[in-house]
């Protein structure tokens, strides 16, 4: 068994709203430090070991589902259980 960890990006050259927001708060709440936010996602996932490369089985899983290719860069940790 593993135990994997899934953080979604949007890419740096995409837009984003939502962190924009929340470095506009975070500054007018006298936090100047931040120089930048950018949301993403974070999932965890326990997949059964199996024949198949887990890297393999976990780029396929991100591009067909977990994330928009397009749009977000991902990275995972994978730990056995």
């Amino acid at each position: 068994m593993y135990n994997v960890k899934v953080f979604v990006t949007l890419k740096k050259s995409v837009l984003d709203p939502q962190g924009t927001a929340v470095m506009g708060s975070l500054k007018s709440l006298n936090y100047g430090e931040v120089e930048d936010v950018r949301i993403g996602k974070y999932m965890e996932l326990q997949v059964a070991k199996s024949d198949r490369d887990i890297h393999a089985v976990l780029d396929e899983m991100c591009d067909k589902l977990l994330t928009n290719p397009v749009m977000e860069d991902y990275r995972y940790e994978i730990e056995e259980a």
